[in-house]
């Protein structure tokens, strides 16, 4: 029996195809309580509708959907529960979330949950992995594609040619030593940007913390090694990458192209990034 439980459904993920997983669930639990969300405004205003009668909710979707239902369910008893329906999906795989609705499901039969970080970038809500560099340029080269895997990585290697570093100073003494040029700052709550590529594969999402990953552009015939570290959890060590651990930290960035969980977003500096601790409840 389900009950007290949302699903919220982005219909443009999974390039439009959520018809199935919406017949699954009514075909699975009676009576669903289902959002398709056209607008983030559609998502807010049907988790205030439903607040008091429901304890979870489900986000389908990708990383840009979980992250703006989760900042609305941030320091409270409600519990996210992901359906990942994105490209790269990396907060659902950090987090033991697939497509399997039956064992979803079972999850959320049982209710258990625990807590974890969020990150506040200025004004920014983040769950997963968000930045300022290639990565960034990259994701708002990416939105003007048809999305998927592959014109993700034909849009990464375009976009590499056409890249200059970006200038990065840190505000706190403790950092100004790594202040410089970089063709990434990856501001990492969980290990990878999605697909299981892991830029910080030390990262934990519980322990009050941020890993920032410094990338140094490299020549592009090391693009092939630097790949195969990044998808086998080997980066830490790699002489181009530097990582910085810390709760708080302001920096300086020449670019105001940022990424927010993949999303194509832009920041002014200085931009203030800090770590909010469990003040997220997530389906275990």
């Amino acid at each position: 029996m389900i009950s007290r439980v949302a699903f919220i459904i982005n219909p443009n993920s999974s390039k439009g195809q959520y018809e199935p997983f919406l017949k699954e669930i009514n075909q699975r639990i009676d009576q669903p309580t289902v959002l398709i969300s056209r607008t983030k405004e559609d998502t807010e205003r049907f988790i205030s509708e439903n607040w008091e009668h429901i304890d979870i909710f489900v986000a389908a979707g990708g990383d840009g959907t979980i992250s703006s239902i989760a900042q609305q369910l941030v320091n409270s008893e409600k519990i996210l529960a992901v359906y990942p329906m994105g490209s790269g999906n990396g907060f659902a795989r950090e987090n033991g979330f697939n497509t399997n609705l039956k064992k979803l499901i079972e999850k959320l039969q049982k209710g258990n949950s625990k807590k974890i970080d969020t990150v506040k970038i200025n004004d920014y809500f983040c769950i997963n992995v968000s930045g300022v560099g290639l990565d960034s340029t990259v994701a708002h080269n990416f939105e003007k594609t048809s999305r998927g895997f592959f014109n993700y990585i034909k849009t990464t290697v375009k976009t590499y040619f056409q890249f200059k570093s970006v200038e990065v100073s840190f505000s706190d003494s403790h950092f100004k030593n790594f202040s410089g040029s970089y063709m990434m700052l990856n501001i990492a709550n969980t290990r990878q940007f999605g697909n299981n590529a892991y830029i910080a594969p030390q990262a934990m999402i519980d322990d009050g913390k941020i890993d920032l990953a410094l990338v140094k552009k490299f020549p592009f015939w090391y693009s092939p090694i630097f790949a195969c570290q990044l998808f086998t959890k080997k980066l830490r060590g790699n002489r181009y990458i530097k990582y910085l651990c810390t709760e708080k930290i302001e920096i300086n960035a020449s670019s105001d192209l940022w990424h927010i969980d993949g999303d194509a977003v832009s920041i002014s500096s200085p931009v203030s990034i800090k770590v909010s601790k469990q003040s997220l409840r997530i389906l275990q």
